[in-house]
């Protein structure tokens, strides 16, 4: 049975860093998203990672501070922050986007929508 499921989530102090996890079984050939959402704001992507793990795209606003990975054999997305800040807190998504593509011999998939989402994780950061 195909399921998104996240973990890792919980409350960690300003420059902290944390891993969440997605169990990605039965989607190991979508790209997979990371979303949040703030309270009071939009849902906003963060990171994404094609089918294969070999490509990823990062919002400004996580660049350099994530880390994305896929692990097929395992039916795993990972999501590694550091140096967060209280701007991260939210929940965390993860999910299996409606596509992925080249443009321009550049990979984009962050400007792609979710076919399927997992129920998310609470990540708050405060001191």
């Amino acid at each position: 049975q195909s399921q998104l499921a996240e973990s890792g989530g919980g409350q960690v102090q300003p420059g902290g860093s944390l891993r969440l996890s997605c169990t990605t079984d039965g989607f190991n050939y979508y790209a997979i998203g990371w979303f949040r959402q703030a309270p009071g704001k939009e849902r906003e992507a963060v990171s994404c990672i094609n089918s294969n793990g070999a490509r990823t795209n990062y919002a400004d606003s996580v660049k350099g501070r994530a880390t994305i990975s896929k692990d097929n054999t395992k039916s795993m997305v990972y999501l590694e922050l550091s140096g967060l800040k209280p701007e991260d807190t939210g929940t965390y998504y993860c999910a299996a986007l409606s596509g992925d593509r080249f443009i321009g011999g550049k990979y984009n998939c962050l400007d792609y929508g979710a076919e399927y989402w997992g129920q998310g994780t609470q990540v708050t950061v405060s001191s």
